[in-house]
């Protein structure tokens, strides 16, 4: 009879962590933000994500991704809870996935803001291009490669980019 075997909290943390987005797979869960908590309860990990927004297509990809990273590492019993409240926000999205994000060609979010302003067809003030710097970018669609994303072009080089929308 095989033992299961046992892993604290941290240690589970820290496996899940690695999980990457599967929209944008040069950053991880926990980067996002998505990863909310991990506890035991009972004889049980509970782990806890939130989406990113309602109706997030990504959801039932993380909550796969989490089974299968428990299960690899012989854990049986486990529950994945998903929290609406408190809402997901771009706020809770790391340094180091702002950072990705714009080395892979996606203006991250303006940071500290929850910008409406892109809800009524007016971008953020200053998107920079994530390919040369310039602030000179325009709002071509509040659509880009997904719904969390819009779609803007540099003025300066030319060059289409997506923008992280601030939530």
């Amino acid at each position: 009879m095989s033992k299961t075997p046992q892993y604290n909290t941290d240690k589970i943390w820290n496996f899940l962590s690695e999980i990457p987005d599967p929209e944008i797979p040069v950053i991880t869960i926990a980067e996002l933000g998505v990863l909310r908590n991990v506890e035991l309860l009972d004889n049980t990990i509970i782990v806890t994500i939130t989406p990113t927004y309602s109706g997030c297509p990504a959801m039932k990809a993380f909550e796969d991704d989490i089974k299968s990273a428990l299960q690899h590492h012989n854990i049986e019993s486990f529950e994945v809870k998903t929290v609406h409240s408190p809402a997901w926000t771009t706020d809770w999205m790391t340094e180091k996935a702002r950072t990705k994000l714009k080395n892979f060609g996606i203006a991250p979010p303006i940071k500290g803001t929850q910008d409406k302003g892109v809800l009524f067809e007016q971008g953020p003030k200053e998107v920079q291009c994530p390919q040369c710097g310039s602030n000179s970018t325009k709002l071509v669609s509040q659509f880009g490669s997904t719904a969390c994303k819009a779609l803007y072009n540099c003025e300066t080089c030319k060059e289409p980019f997506d923008y992280f929308k601030c939530i």
